[in-house]
């Protein structure tokens, strides 16, 4: 089992900056693609960012940078000029199969219990 605890949410004002971590722990190993979703209230969960152990990386916008630090087994989402659309629960996942960023929910076997993230006007 791999566990993982997001941290980093908070409310800010639209423009502003927040950088969420993912740490994980158990049998945890480099081998693990790590990846980002967020659910806003009333939509489905959506792909946000992703990364293999060598920094591959797929993501859904360029204001946010995804990246890991695989001696702390921990992956962080920075996020810039945000605005009231990415307004949302984040939630870290991982995988053990994907060879590669997968976007697609159903591909991670594990997810954090999520981080509240919201930006006003």
């Amino acid at each position: 089992q791999v566990q993982l605890v997001e941290s980093g949410g908070g409310l800010v004002q639209a423009g502003a900056s927040l950088r969420l971590s993912c740490a994980a722990s158990g049998r945890t190993s480099t081998s693990l693609v790590m990846g980002w979703f967020r659910q806003a209230p009333e939509k489905e969960r959506e792909f946000v960012a992703a990364i293999t152990w060598d920094g591959i990386s797929s993501i859904s916008t360029t204001r946010f940078t995804i990246s890991r630090n695989n001696a702390e087994n921990t992956v962080y989402l920075q996020m810039n000029s945000l605005k009231p659309e990415d307004t949302g629960v984040y939630y870290c996942a991982a995988s053990r199969t994907l060879p590669y960023p997968g976007r697609r929910a159903n591909g991670y076997e594990y997810w954090g219990q999520g981080t509240q993230v919201t930006v006003s006007s």
